[in-house]
């Protein structure tokens, strides 16, 4: 399977930032991709154990995302589920699998490291997914394929939830995100010639990282915007995972959907209508790659 590559970097003057500390900071507002502000470093800090950021009590006589994470983080995911509303763009497509999985009480999700023999973005960080096949029936069907090729998950494993608001790869590929629960027995089995390992990792660590930076790229159609990169420590193991690009992109955005908080860095959305914000963003960038094949014509 071939996933979907990451943006490249553009040939920006400016250098990046990098923000070590959890701080709430600036603006939240659609367009902002203003340099982030940094803040204190952690040295070789460890990633805390929960409070989490939702509240500890009820809400509307609901259960907290503490209390019953898998619960509340279900029906806040299903309230942005976008369906099949950009699957008729007339663009190549792929999916993502976000595999979320409940740890010790906490949401953390399951990301694999590609291959270093593959000959586009060896050695990434990404989630298992890859192009649309001739017999995928939809979105899911091609996530959940590349989520068996790659490490071994059965498609009956894993509860579907929804699927988010795609992205559009350095290859004009549109990248669906498709978000769904497995079990935390489960055990992965890599594919060799694809996976050269898989990780789990909370996801709050994508509003509240420790160690996390800002590029500024642009896409193949010349859209600019900031990249979000972040670097994970597994204490247990005693590896790092860089993860950047369309993959940091969905996790981030994920997190935002299931935490309802703002992150310490800053995003380019409107937290208050999150949806719609991110809606209006892929849409700039769907009409950045139309006006480029325009222009190649």
């Amino acid at each position: 399977a071939s996933t979907p590559s990451l943006p490249r970097l553009s040939a920006f003057p400016s250098g990046s930032v990098r923000v070590s500390a959890a701080r709430v900071r600036g603006s939240t507002t659609l367009g902002s991709c203003r340099r982030p502000p940094g803040a204190l470093s952690l040295a070789a800090a460890a990633w805390p154990s929960p409070p989490f950021s939702a509240p500890l009590r009820p809400q509307n006589g609901r259960p907290s995302l503490r209390e019953c994470p898998k619960e509340e983080a279900r029906r806040r995911l299903r309230e942005l589920d976008v369906a099949d509303k950009f699957s008729r763009l007339p663009l190549p497509k792929a999916s993502v699998l976000l595999p979320l999985v409940v740890r010790a009480g906490r949401l953390c999700l399951l990301l694999t490291l590609r291959a270093p023999q593959l000959r586009r973005s060896p050695g990434e960080v990404c989630f298992p997914g890859g192009k649309s096949e001739e017999n995928d029936k939809d979105e899911i069907d091609t996530a959940l394929r590349e989520a068996k090729e790659e490490v071994g998950l059965p498609p009956e494993k894993v509860e579907v939830i929804c699927r988010l608001v795609p992205g559009i790869d350095k290859m004009n590929y549109l990248v669906t995100p498709v978000v769904g629960f497995i079990e935390d027995t489960f055990q992965a089995t890599p594919n060799p010639d694809e996976v050269s390992d898989v990780f789990v990792m909370p996801l709050e660590y994508f509003i509240r990282p420790l160690n996390y930076m800002a590029l500024p790229y642009k896409t193949s159609s010349g859209y600019l915007t900031w990249m979000h990169c972040f670097t994970y420590h597994d204490h247990e193991r005693n590896k790092s995972f860089k993860i950047w690009g369309l993959t940091a992109h969905f996790a981030v955005f994920l997190a935002l959907v299931v935490f309802r908080t703002k992150p310490t860095f800053e995003v380019d959305y409107d937290l208050d209508n999150l949806i719609s914000s991110a809606e209006s963003k892929f849409m700039n960038l769907y009409a950045s790659v139309n006006e480029k094949k325009k222009s190649n014509l």
